[in-house]
């Protein structure tokens, strides 16, 4: 039988309505059973619970009663050491510092891959043109031309490509997290390396008035030898003193450049570009007071804990995709184009089509690979949480003694900073009436020297414990966070 263009039309549009009605309502045959299915038990696993981890309800170094903590967050905690240029340093560090721009970039990444997710559950669409040429005879050939559009959609019915976008989500938020863990750790490291190069302007400083005094004990030493008052061994010993404090101010200005040199860095400068002014410590900071009853719901604050939690639920969630990979999936696909023997009529007809495909895994074993593989992912998530935990109560244990010892050292150094400047008030009174020598004076002053180095050094250091809370904590705190309210104090 010899079929005209006509004919093959009529027979194209004929298949392609009865493909048409038997691929939809094959369809729902088999999708009205999976959605009742889908209802009757959480295919995916259990719900999400949060890790359990260890708690505490307060601090060793805090009174028994505790102070109430809210949510808030003061961002610019360091903003209560009162310096404009550490405010200034910490501003352009958090504008040009490389590793922070590194972690913004993640954050693109992760929300980039959370769009990709979501595009795996949406609807497909794609085109196709071609020209086919059949030859029969040598001399008896047909050409063919046709262009069609398609449309696929993978039904989500379990909730496996949901699964997926949940999970990309969790792995978006735990990079927020990162970044503000990154945000901490910069500002504590600014913060530091700047009270480090203030510290060694006033070491320094005191070093040099120290070198004064040790050379015109020197001096004095050097005319009682002369006189024969004392022997050669005791100027000796003065030389060598004044040798170890010129070696010891070398050392302060070498320590200085190389914490100029890693501020630089920090604040997204060349090495040896920048120029921090000299002004000494004790003059310029102010260090803050730790508010007492911190409670301990602060560490929930903490970035690298929140991101913990949030890739533990990432692995629990893709760890229930790949249970959900087990199940059968249904893709509907619709087809509609239009195909002739010549390009005159190549619109002249059209065909749709409406398929549906159910396909499931019978024997995978890559399937069951990857659920275990998910599930320890899970486990070793879940453990990463708990020593996130752990080394943050470390953490702000090691902050709160370094601090209060501090502080009580600090009472020591003042008493005895205290004792010695009477001593050399005396002593210089005694000069003045005749009862004392010039070395007598110059022996107390270079005690009380050493003093104030060892109170300088102590203020240091509670700077340093006190950036160490702040970050331990996960930053700082308003007053809504840890003042006691009217109701707690009653």
């Amino acid at each position: 039988m010899t079929y005209t263009n006509g004919h093959k039309r009529d027979l194209e549009r004929r298949r392609s309505s009865v493909c048409t009605r038997h691929g939809f309502l094959g369809g729902l045959l088999v999708l009205v059973p999976m959605l009742f299915c889908a209802g009757c038990a959480n295919l995916a696993g259990p719900e999400y619970t949060r890790p359990e981890a260890p708690t505490k309800q307060g601090w060793s170094e805090q009174p028994s009663e505790v102070a109430r903590g809210t949510e808030i967050i003061e961002p610019e905690w360091w903003k209560n050491f009162q310096d404009p240029y550490l405010d200034q340093l910490i501003a352009q560090a958090l504008k040009e510092s490389i590793d922070i721009q590194i972690l913004t970039a993640r954050i693109d990444v992760a929300r980039g891959g959370v769009t990709q997710a979501e595009a795996v559950g949406q609807p497909r669409v794609g085109g196709s043109s071609g020209i086919d040429h059949f030859s029969f005879t040598d001399i008896d050939s047909t050409t063919r031309y046709s262009l069609a559009a398609e449309a696929s959609w993978e039904i989500d019915i379990w909730g496996k490509i949901r699964k997926g976008v949940e999970a990309q989500q969790a792995e978006y938020h735990a990079t927020e997290a990162d970044w503000r863990a990154g945000y901490l750790t910069l500002v504590a490291d600014v913060a530091s390396r700047y009270f480090e190069i203030r510290q060694l302007d006033e070491q320094s400083q005191r070093h040099a008035l120290s070198l004064q005094r040790n050379r015109e004990i020197l001096e004095i030493y050097q005319g009682m030898f002369r006189e024969g008052l004392i022997p050669e061994t005791q100027v000796m010993q003065q030389k060598a003193e004044v040798n170890r404090l010129q070696r010891e101010l070398l050392e302060f200005a070498r320590l200085r450049k190389i914490s100029e040199n890693g501020l630089a860095t920090l604040v997204g400068m060349p090495a040896d570009t920048l120029r921090v002014p000299e002004a000494p410590l004790r003059t310029v900071i102010t260090a803050p007071e730790v508010p007492a009853g911190l409670p301990s719901q602060l560490l929930a604050r903490r970035p690298d804990i929140l991101a913990a939690e949030y890739r533990v639920l990432q692995s629990h969630n893709l760890a229930g995709q790949a249970r959900l990979a087990r199940l059968p999936s249904i893709n509907l696909t619709g087809r509609a184009g239009t195909a002739g023997f010549s390009l005159g009529d190549l619109f002249d007809a059209a065909t749709f089509g409406l398929a549906s495909a159910l396909t499931f895994p019978i024997f995978d074993p890559n399937l069951k690979a990857q659920i275990k593989v998910a599930d320890a992912q899970t486990k070793v998530a879940e453990q990463e949480y708990r020593r996130s935990v752990i080394t943050a109560f470390e953490e702000v244990e090691n902050a709160l003694t370094n601090l209060s010892s501090r502080k009580q050292q600090k009472l020591q150094l003042e008493a005895r900073e205290r004792q010695l400047s009477i001593v050399s008030e005396q002593i210089k009174a005694q000069l003045n009436e005749g009862l004392a020598s010039q070395l007598e004076v110059f022996e107390v002053e270079r005690s009380l020297l050493d003093a104030e180095q060892q109170l300088l050094i102590n203020q240091w250091e509670v700077l340093t414990d006190t950036i160490a809370l702040y970050k331990s904590l996960g930053g700082g705190w308003s007053e809504e966070v840890v003042g006691r309210s009217e109701t707690n104090n009653q």
